[in-house]
C-alpha cells in the first residue's frame, strides 16, 4: 500500500514566506505615509521645545523682576519677551527654541487664511518645515502656531495643525 503525501514540502513553505516578504516590503511604502506621520511627529516636537523653552525664559524673566511686563528683553542670548515668555517673532521664537533656518520657517501671521494663524500681526507665528505651506484649511494644514502671552501668568498657546502632513 502506498502513501500519497498531500501538503507542501517546508522549502516550498519558506519560500512562498520569503517572496511574500519581498513583496511587503516594497508595497507597504505605497500604501502606508509614514512621512506624514513623522512631519506631524516632528511638529508635536517642536511644541514640546517651544513649551520648555517658554518655562526656562520665563523663570529667567522671573529672576531679572520682568515677568509683569507687556513688553521686555532678556540677555544672553537676547530675546524679547512678552509678560516673561518669548515675543511672537522670528528672532525671538528660534533664539528660545534653539530652531535652526534652514530646518524650519518662523514667519509673523500676515493673514488669517489658515487654521490657527490667531490674531493677525504682533501676536502670533507660524512655524512649519522649511520649503513647505502651512495649509489653508483644517484638512492640508501641516504647521503649528505660536500665541504669545496675553497677560501676566498666562502661559502662550502653542498649537499643531497636522492633518495635511
Amino acid at each position: 500500500m502506498k502513501r500519497s503525501q498531500a501538503g507542501f514540502t517546508l522549502i516550498e513553505l519558506i519560500i512562498v514566506i520569503v517572496i511574500l516578504g519581498i513583496l511587503a516590503v516594497t508595497a507597504a511604502p505605497k500604501f502606508l505615509d509614514f512621512g506624514g506621520d513623522a512631519r506631524r511627529s516632528t511638529l508635536t516636537g517642536v511644541k514640546g521645545a517651544l513649551e520648555s523653552a517658554g518655562s526656562l525664559v520665563y523663570g529667567k524673566a522671573i529672576i531679572a523682576g520682568k515677568h509683569n511686563e507687556p513688553t521686555e528683553s532678556l540677555t544672553d542670548p537676547a530675546i524679547d519677551i512678552v509678560y516673561g515668555y518669548p515675543a511672537a517673532t522670528d528672532t525671538a521664537i528660534r533664539a528660545a527654541a534653539e530652531l535652526a533656518a534652514d530646518e524650519w520657517d518662523v514667519v509673523v501671521s500676515t493673514d488669517d487664511d489658515a487654521p490657527g494663524f490667531g490674531a493677525v500681526g504682533t501676536s502670533s507665528v507660524v512655524i512649519s518645515a522649511a520649503n513647505s505651506t502651512p495649509g489653508t484649511t483644517e484638512a492640508t494644514a501641516c504647521h503649528a502656531v505660536y500665541e504669545a502671552s496675553a497677560g501676566p501668568a498666562v502661559k502662550p498657546v502653542i498649537t499643531v495643525y497636522g492633518d495635511g502632513c
